[in-house]
This record gives C-alpha cells, structure tokens and sequence, in this order.
C-alpha cells in the first residue's frame, strides 16, 4: 500500500470512528469536544511541519481561505458533536455522512459544471439508501424527541459540503494550513 493510500485509508477509519467516540465521551459538551480534538489535530499539525522541516509561514493565507476553514471545521463539528448528543448515533451519523451527496449535486453548480442525469440518479441511489437503513425498511418515522439532532446532522451535511465546495477556490492554499485552522477552531471552542 502506498503513502498515499494508507493515509486515505487513516482518515476513513478516523471518521468512521468519530461517531464512536464521540458517544462514547459521554457528557463532554460539543464546544469542549471540538476544543480537544482539534487542539490534538493543530499539535500533530504542528509536529508534522517540524519533522519536515516546514516553516510555520505555510500557515500565512488570505483571509477569505481561513474563514472558509474555521467556519468549516468549527461549524460542521460542533453541529455534528450536538447531534449526536440530540439524536441516536446512527441516525444522525447518517444524515450528517449526506455530505458527500451534498457535494455531487453541488459541483454541478460550479463554474464549468453541469447537473447530468448520472448526478441525480446516484444521489437519489444514496437517498434511498440512507432512508433504507435509518428506518430499517418498515417506512420513515420521526421521532419528534430527536428532531433538532436530526436538524443539526442535516446542517451539519449542508456546512461540510460547503466547505468543501468553497475549498475548491482555494487551490493554491497549501494542506498544511489545515494545521493553523485546527489550532483557530480548537480557540474559537474553548
């Protein structure tokens, strides 16, 4: 496996864990949460641009490029964080993972993009399966308890997506600076 897949494949099994320990951490509150995995997050940052020699003047972008980033790393976890503490796990780990669906129908609105026919069919396929498994097959019920955990795993897809969409004008800001928006977020947080 190379470099570059293992490191995909990491950061698969991270989000996929996040639900996990994210029930699992209890009565932490979001803000708290946040404030301590993305001051990890900015310290391994930090870490990594020491061990290879990386001067901290990667972290010295426009400003737009960081409120894209803080706005997007803050606010879809603090939204997903309050979900999981508002709904089931599941549940909301699957509405809020509609991101990706989010981002297909979304790129088609993109400069030089088009909506095929082929982008609507796999996010109505994806719907579908979501669907499927929140209500196990015996129809949708909503439980009104969980509705705003629901509300913010729905809005927490929508500011992920956004956030990602958004990333694309900034091509030329180097990933290193995900390191000075972790360390802004684990701030913002507190």
């Amino acid at each position: 496996m190379g470099r570059a897949t293992f490191i995909g494949f990491l950061a698969v099994v991270l989000w996929a864990l996040l639900a996990l320990f994210t029930d699992a951490s209890g009565a932490v509150p979001p803000f708290q949460l946040a404030a301590m995995s993305f001051a990890v997050g900015a310290l391994v940052g930090l870490g990594a641009l020491h061990v290879r020699g990386k001067p901290l003047s990667a972290l010295k972008v426009e400003p737009r490029a960081w409120m894209v980033g803080v706005a997007g790393l803050f606010g879809y976890h603090f939204l997903y964080f309050t979900a999981l503490r508002n709904a089931p796990a599941v549940d909301a780990s699957l509405i809020a993972y509609l991101w990706p669906l989010f981002i297909v129908a979304g790129s088609a609105l993109m400069p030089g993009e088009r909506l095929r026919v082929h982008h609507v069919i796999g996010t109505l396929m994806g719907l579908a399966g979501t669907a499927l498994i929140v209500t196990k097959g015996n129809g949708f019920t909503f439980d009104p308890a969980f509705g705003f955990g629901y509300a913010m795993a729905f809005a927490g897809a929508f500011v992920w997506s956004g956030y990602s969409l958004l990333s694309r004008r900034f091509a030329s800001v180097p990933s290193d600076a995900v390191t000075g928006f972790c360390a802004a977020t684990a701030l913002l947080a507190l």
